[in-house]
């Protein structure tokens, strides 16, 4: 069922490089890019996805002004830099992303910032031993679905942080270690919600493959009708053969995905219909982006207790 995520590209031009050219040369001529950017002097922070930037919200407190690129509904896969981007980017003391291909059309821009201030990749910090890998051998970078894995990142943005401004080291560290706190409670009251689930009901199905780590985490197996980037196109066969495994386990229920277009996952309800079983829509599950700022669901905490919830009560109870 899995795809390659077949010739990622840089869809960047010169156009826009010569633009983060310009834009870094005229931070590096005001003296910008040296700390403390935000207009209240707090440290300035762009991160590319919010799963970075609200745990780091919590963890910089109130030394921290963060700003994340991409909100509710994006899709990272296939998010190219605008110019205003660039700028924001050019006037923070420190960038975050989370790297692993997730924002593989960027990949330049982080280059060229980086030669001028901090630019982090949170989540390159994961022993590749334990990293998912597709067929092709092409890593799974939707690492925040296991808690233990997306705590290693946090560990390394914790740890930039402090490098670069360690006159606020034991602050950060004490936040750290109280959101970790709240991440290892979140594990156990998910373990627990999980193992509701029936063995034979087990499977998860999604619109693109994003759940490898949540499924390895808690013994599900996952099913995306596209590969790990959305770049990936669905084809006839990948939807018969998700129908023909709706088939076999009785698979009660579906799931959407807030960043993906939900009609591939409609044509899998109308082709198992079409063959005798009712599958119901489970819900809609974040995947590559978080809720609304503001929202339990705009927190990494939030979300992923959001998405197990919709889960469990879905293969457990048959859906909504």
């Amino acid at each position: 069922m899995k795809k390659s995520i077949t010739g990622k590209k840089i869809k960047l031009g010169m156009v826009l490089l010569l633009v983060c050219s310009l834009a870094l040369s005229a931070c590096a001529a005001n003296g910008e890019g040296k700390g403390g950017n935000a207009a209240d002097g707090k440290i300035s922070i762009v991160t590319t996805i919010a799963q970075i930037a609200e745990p780091l919200t919590v963890i910089g407190g109130d030394k921290v002004s963060i700003t994340s690129l991409m909100g509710p509904g994006v899709d990272p896969h296939l998010y190219n830099a605008t110019q205003g981007d660039i700028g924001k980017m050019s006037s923070a003391d420190m960038v975050f992303y989370s790297g692993q291909h997730l924002e593989g059309n960027m990949a330049e821009v982080f280059g060229q910032i980086g030669k001028n201030k901090p630019v982090v990749a949170v989540a390159e910090s994961i022993p590749e031993d334990r990293l998912l890998k597709d067929e092709q051998g092409n890593i799974d970078p939707h690492v925040w679905f296991d808690i233990d894995l997306w705590r290693i990142a946090l560990e390394t943005a914790t740890a930039g942080l402090k490098e670069h401004y360690p006159e606020h080291a034991d602050y950060f560290e004490q936040n750290k270690t109280a959101y970790f706190k709240q991440l290892e409670e979140l594990k156990t009251e998910t373990a627990a919600q999980m193992d509701g689930i029936p063995q034979a009901q087990r499977v998860l199905v999604t619109a693109h493959d994003a759940f490898g780590y949540f499924g390895r985490m808690h013994e599900l197996e996952v099913v995306g009708l596209q590969g790990l980037s959305t770049e990936d196109e669905i084809g006839i066969t990948d939807i018969e053969d998700t129908i023909n495994l709706l088939m076999e386990y009785k698979v009660p229920a579906v799931f959407v995905e807030s960043s993906i277009n939900q009609s591939s996952i409609n044509a899998v309800i109308e082709g198992a219909s079409g063959k005798g079983l009712k599958i119901k829509l489970g819900g809609e599950l974040y995947s590559d982006a978080m809720g609304d700022a503001g929202t339990a669901e705009g927190t990494y905490i939030g979300m992923y207790r959001h998405n197990v919830k919709t889960i469990a009560d879905a293969l457990s109870k048959g859906g909504n």
